[in-house]
């Protein structure tokens, strides 16, 4: 290929609608973080949307029917991180997440998302017949609930969550008979229960606050109350940068990750929060724009599973911090601080332009 063609062909405006949102992102953690041993968080960003601009960038060199190809060792590579993770493990705010030291620490499991997202497509690819059977989808589920078990037990139900809406969407583009999906509800709903005793007693904690959080307004309420206060608080235009009481004076606890959302919309009203969901929903039409005009199925289910995480990610975030959806610790792409998920996110941005750009053949 080409860089004149590579330059051509380029979604421009995928890239430049992202990084507006991580310049917001950068200016809200900075702002969020003020006088607070986080202070340094801001940079710490700045610098990881660099590594993720070069990691994206390294994506599109490679022809994704190339990496395609490689997704047994991408998987049985990523299912030993996840296990080694459990060996020697960095505990933070009580799960053991992370491998490394500092803050080049790596959530292990943030990159299985890419994974599940080649995994599925070249699955769903590969079928030798145009609709999927029950033995497709008891295989394929297999291969994505593993990791989900796995990540499950560091405990890190958000993110073990995030798998399913690859898998959702892949399956329906498939062609999921209607007698599948009847059956999978019933087994959901008989499952249910026991689903619920696996669950650690903070989650059980969290879903029961999501209920009422009244119930334990200093304890496990106490995020989500805080939280609805400062949007309450923000209003139409926001009380201005670095002015947002409940944020400035420390009622909302941890503000530049998975709830810096609603210090954004403390800080910047409604008109704000208005804005950036409409970059979000941009980016979603850009990567389902994307999918459209694939050269193939492989290309289609990749670009889908892309913008199904997103917007999983996007609806649940937002969900927590207006007190709609249990606390689950999914963090906000491209706002929320944190150089995993903001790496994985670029990474998979990457893979929908190399979709892109090999539209017309090499």
């Amino acid at each position: 290929m080409s860089q004149e063609r590579s330059y051509r062909d380029f979604d421009w405006w995928l890239l430049a609608i992202s990084l507006t949102l991580c310049a917001v992102g950068v200016l809200q953690i900075y702002s969020a973080t003020l006088d607070t041993k986080w202070r340094d968080a801001w940079w710490k960003q700045v610098v990881w949307i660099a590594i993720s601009l070069f990691a994206m960038w390294l994506v599109m060199q490679i022809d994704y029917h190339t990496l395609l190809g490689q997704v047994p060792v991408m998987y049985s590579v990523c299912l030993a991180l996840l296990l080694l993770t459990f060996a020697v493990g960095t505990y933070v705010f009580g799960s053991k997440r992370w491998i490394g030291y500092g803050w080049a620490k790596f959530q292990t499991s943030e990159f299985f998302k890419i994974v599940l997202v080649l995994l599925v497509a070249r699955y769903l690819s590969e079928m030798p017949s145009q609709r999927m059977e029950l033995r497709d989808l008891l295989k394929l589920s297999g291969l994505v609930f593993l990791p989900m078990v796995l990540v499950m037990m560091q405990p890190d139900l958000g993110t073990s969550l995030t798998y399913t809406p690859i898998l959702i969407i892949g399956v329906f583009l498939a062609g999921l008979r209607w007698q599948h999906v009847v059956s999978i509800i019933g087994l959901g709903v008989l499952l249910l229960p026991a689903g619920w005793f696996m669950l650690r007693d903070y989650q059980k904690g969290r879903i029961m606050t999501f209920i009422d959080p009244s119930r334990d307004s200093k304890g496990a309420g106490y995020q989500v109350i805080q939280s609805k206060i400062a949007i309450g608080s923000g209003g139409v235009w926001g009380q201005g940068a670095g002015k947002g009481l409940q944020t400035q004076l420390r009622f909302l606890p941890v503000p530049h990750t998975d709830f810096i959302f609603s210090a954004f919309a403390e800080e910047h009203g409604f008109v704000g929060v208005v804005v950036v969901l409409g970059l979000y929903f941009l980016i979603l039409l850009q990567i389902v724009q994307n999918a459209q005009t694939a050269p193939d199925r492989e290309g289609l289910y990749i670009c889908m599973g892309v913008a199904a995480l997103l917007l999983f990610h996007l609806l649940v975030n937002v969900g927590m911090v207006i007190g709609r959806m249990p606390v689950t610790g999914i963090p906000l792409p491209f706002l929320s601080s944190g150089g995993s998920n903001l790496l994985s996110v670029f990474i998979l941005l990457g893979l929908v332009n190399n979709v892109r750009l090999r539209r017309f053949g090499n």
